[in-house]
């Protein structure tokens, strides 16, 4: 279970179901839900009760949001009053957010359910305190969406029982000793505004400003300083208390001066910058594409047209991939790049040394024209790099936000396996893939294997991005093979099939159509190649990410020989045949072939058990990165 939401209550029967039916709303059901009742003397319990809940004995706030947790299940714990309201998403929103940060401990922002401006107002105030000082004093007023780790609120001790007001910040001060704490940005939540209603907004402020003023000292306040009652009495303080209350709101005053000061400072020297920004209706993203093979445009195919009407995208590719994108998209420019040599399906390291010098004079000067004075014109807020050179040399001279997104850094993000022997083409491949993209803000890595990202490394990994077509499919068994290769030098590994004359093979890759005994050659066309590999029975290929992931997810057995020396083709066959996918071979023979294709039952079985995905998740990680690095 993910979530332990825990609500103490005491007398709470107008209220609770507001709260209760804002959770059940929610696209969300991977909780449970305590309330810690203080002895209610109205129909709080019977609500609670009615509506599934948890029930167990509170007391005061402290007491009863650690009883609550002593008997919670969740891995987090979401700790509310009872007068609040779920805004949509928030479950969704909190996860996404604490789990991306890697947080312990973290509260919600408040949003008042009023359409008065004064509250409006004076909420804003209080989120606009709590992001402001959350580095320096982690603070939460009011137990308005408090969220931490379960594990953590044991080792820690709960709330401090012995506290009669500031038990929430408290327990924040201490959690955020041990583990990152923050104030989540998406996620806000309903405020109910009796409080203010029954005692003003200046007693509210009177209150909580000497709180607030005591905790940067390091002392607690008592709730008999303050008059405060859990019951939400309406006692008024004395005349002197509020003398010394105003005094204390002047000193909270006075530091928000002086953050203002610092912050005004900051914004000041990049006024022209964030004028520009505010300015323009949208975002504007850089997204730079790799031009090598298919499988980085595809790839990068799926995930524009996704984010296209949020933000203003500007492609930037070469060769194949330019011509693909182009053909998809609008602002799409050709920068120069770089290209493998293959010779008989291996790398020719010389060759595509050779070939790299002769075309780098001009890859540099198309590359700046049509990247650097783009960046420099329409100033983007952030820079995606799809494994592309030429990206980072940009956004470090313009000092532009850089996100990387692919699969290929799964080489130097986690802790791979891979065969022993490969150890020297790893090495060279490491080597190569640190020149490519250097310090981005984060790695958002796709992979159909899921080995663990190392230390320090700041990385998140996402099934592989599948085509819209390719989702839709209803896969069945023909009785063909797919044979996919883009290697020009692999047609003389091709034919060796011709030996399986019971076999059927349609062959793609070679641009050519034509019939040759039992191969059937096709020039590339989407919908026909949907077909064809929707009903084959199984696939060969390379060791390319994109058509193996495309395989995995139609349930095809794959047949993979990488290209010799590519050591991510390499890569991506070892880890089909360690997870029981099919076969990884260093060549093609026909007796293999026909041993690969005796063995498909296994293969099909193993298959079935893999989990269809959809894109949503990295195309919400990519959403969320470009929003928080480019503000």
């Amino acid at each position: 279970m993910i979530f332990s939401i825990i609500i103490p209550t005491y007398n709470e029967e107008e209220y609770l179901p507001i709260l209760l039916d804002s959770i059940k709303e929610q696209d969300f059901n991977d909780y449970e839900v305590i309330v810690a009742d203080a002895n209610s003397t109205d129909k709080t319990r019977e609500i609670a009760e009615e509506y599934g809940c948890i029930v167990v004995d509170g007391g005061l706030p402290a007491v009863g949001r650690n009883n609550g947790a002593s008997v919670a299940k969740g891995e987090i714990l979401l700790f509310l009053d009872s007068d609040l309201q779920l805004t949509e998403d928030y479950l969704r929103n909190v996860l996404y957010e604490f789990r991306m940060e890697k947080l312990g401990i973290a509260i919600s922002q408040m949003k008042p359910m009023s359409n008065k401006v004064k509250d409006k107002l004076f909420h804003d105030f209080a989120n606009y305190f709590m992001i402001g000082v959350e580095n320096i004093k982690p603070h939460g007023a009011g137990c308005y969406g408090i969220i931490a780790k379960k594990y953590l609120h044991d080792e820690c001790g709960g709330f401090d029982e012995s506290l009669t007001f500031g038990e929430d910040t408290d327990y924040i001060e201490r959690l955020a000793k041990k583990e990152p704490f923050r104030v989540l940005r998406n996620a806000q939540i309903g405020v109910s505004t009796r409080r203010l209603e029954e005692e003003g907004i200046t007693t509210l402020i009177q209150q909580y400003g000497k709180s607030t003023v005591n905790d940067f000292l390091g002392k607690r306040t008592d709730a008999d300083e303050l008059n405060y009652n859990f019951d939400h009495g309406k006692e008024r303080i004395s005349q002197s208390s509020m003398s010394r209350l105003e005094k204390s709101a002047e000193r909270i005053n006075d530091i928000k001066e002086t953050y203002d000061d610092s912050l005004n400072k900051i914004h000041n020297a990049r006024s022209e910058i964030k004028s520009l920004r505010r300015r323009r209706n949208k975002k504007v993203v850089f997204y730079c594409v790799c031009g090598e093979g298919m499988g980085h445009a595809i790839r990068t195919g799926v995930i524009v047209d996704r984010i296209k009407d949020k933000y203003d995208i500007y492609l930037f590719s070469s060769d194949r991939a330019y011509k693909y994108l182009n053909s998809k998209f609008d602002n799409v420019y050709e920068i120069g790049g770089f290209n493998t040599v293959y010779i008989n399906n291996k790398v020719n390291d010389m060759k595509t040394f050779a070939d790299a010098l002769r075309r780098n004079p001009t890859n540099i000067k198309v590359g700046y024209e049509n990247l650097y004075k783009k960046a420099r014109q329409l100033r983007p807020d952030v820079i995606v790099t799809d494994f592309e050179i030429y990206a980072t040399m940009v956004a470090k001279l313009r000092g532009i936000p850089l996100i990387s997104l692919d699969n290929i850094h799964m080489i130097t993000q986690t802790k791979i396996d891979y065969p022993k022997n490969h150890l020297a083409e790893m090495l060279k491949a490491k080597s190569v893939i640190k020149t490519y993209v250097i310090n981005p803000k984060v790695h958002i890595l796709t992979s159909f294997f899921y080995p663990r990202i190392k230390p320090r490394k700041n990385a998140v990994i996402y099934p592989p991005i599948i085509r819209e077509d390719i989702l839709k499919l209803e896969p069945k068994d023909g009785k063909h093979v797919i044979v996919y290769q883009t290697s020009k030098e692999s047609v003389k590994l091709v034919r060796r099939l011709k030996a399986l004359k019971d076999e059927q093979f349609i062959v793609y890759g070679f641009n050519k159509n034509k019939i040759d005994g039992n191969l059937t050659y096709k020039e590339f066309n989407e919908d026909e190649f949907y077909d064809d590999i929707a009903s084959s029975k199984a696939v060969i290929c390379n060791g390319g990410f994109t058509f193996i992931s495309e395989a995995i997810h139609l349930k095809k057995p794959i047949y993979s020989v990488p290209a010799i020396g590519n050591f991510e083709q390499t890569l991506n066959g070892f880890y089909v045949q360690k997870l029981g996918y099919g076969e990884y071979h260093e060549n093609l023979s026909a007796k293999k072939v026909d041993n690969f294709l005796k063995r498909l039952p296994k293969y099909k079985k193993r298959l079935a058990k893999v989990k269809k995905t959809k894109n949503d998740g990295i195309i919400r990680e990519l959403i969320y990165r470009i929003e928080k690095y480019s503000k």
